[in-house]
């Protein structure tokens, strides 16, 4: 049977719930719901994530820092359940207006500020820190073409296939042949690259690679958008496959991955991260 149609009111109005997973918190407004402050820590960076694929960009680079021996890359890490609505507490709205996750406070200074977007945050870390990001004007482009790239191509992933695939409270064809096919075209890009070059920016491992390594690995290893990895056939793509067991395998990922997650098997989950302590334990 074919989807049904819709035909579009001339004035669009919140009329009926959207349905899907995050029916209960979607509304077509911005700002603060619940008047409620941030938790604060001592060290230089105060995150609030979770551990979805734009978060992960940001702990993974934190713990690449700290990995290099950058001591002023310390931070504090709390979770917020965007499930429950907490980015929209007044203390998270002033760090992100946006109300999304990642969002961190720069404590580093005199005077604290905030960073928000997880690309925005990661550029910031990599000039802060003088890594990288290279310094060299054609590396740096082609570094930041494919940040810039990721942060194009993350919503169709996740808004687009992701939630007509795996969140939307009914299966409709077409949303999901017009997003399956973009995802597959954008693996392609990332496999073609990868063919050529050992990492996305070239031979030196920067935050080219972890931004669009959260949002790529997933599928290769199953473990995003129920069966999406089958759906798409993943395995076709095997230079990313390639490119994602080696970054896996770096500590500091391991570490990165498993930071502001709440779900999953409890020796791989950390709702807080305060010191290289609180991985005492984990299975990483």
């Amino acid at each position: 049977m074919a989807d049904p149609t819709y035909t579009p009111p001339k004035v669009w109005s919140v009329d009926t719930e959207s349905g899907g997973r995050f029916a209960n918190i979607n509304r077509p407004t911005a700002g603060a719901r619940e008047e409620k402050d941030l938790p604060v820590g001592d060290n230089p960076f105060q995150l609030y994530s979770l551990a979805t694929p734009n978060g992960v960009k940001v702990t993974i680079m934190l713990e690449e820092l700290l990995e290099l021996g950058h001591k002023g890359a310390e931070y504090d890490a709390y979770t917020v359940n965007i499930g429950q609505g907490e980015q929209f507490t007044s203390g998270f709205v002033a760090l992100n207006p946006n109300s999304k996750i990642p969002t961190m406070e720069d404590r580093s200074g005199d005077k604290p500020f905030r960073v928000f977007e997880s690309a925005a945050i990661l550029i910031h870390l990599a000039e802060k820190f003088g890594t990288f990001l290279p310094t060299d004007t054609v590396a740096r482009a082609e570094t930041l073409s494919w940040v810039a790239w990721q942060v194009g191509t993350g919503p169709f992933i996740g808004g687009g296939f992701g939630h007509f695939y795996a969140y939307a409270p009914e299966k409709y064809e077409y949303p999901i042949n017009r997003y399956a096919m973009e995802t597959k075209r954008i693996f392609d890009v990332a496999d073609k690259r990868l063919a050529e070059s050992r990492f996305l920016a070239g031979d030196e491992y920067t935050i080219a690679d972890m931004a669009n390594f959260p949002w790529l690995a997933p599928f290769t290893t199953g473990d995003i958008y129920n069966d999406a990895k089958t759906f798409l056939s993943i395995d076709e793509y095997e230079n990313v496959g390639r490119w994602v067991k080696e970054i896996a395998a770096r500590p500091a990922v391991k570490r990165g991955r498993i930071v502001n997650k709440v779900w999953g098997e409890e020796n791989q989950q950390l709702a807080e991260r305060h010191s290289a302590a609180d991985f005492e334990g984990k299975d990483i």
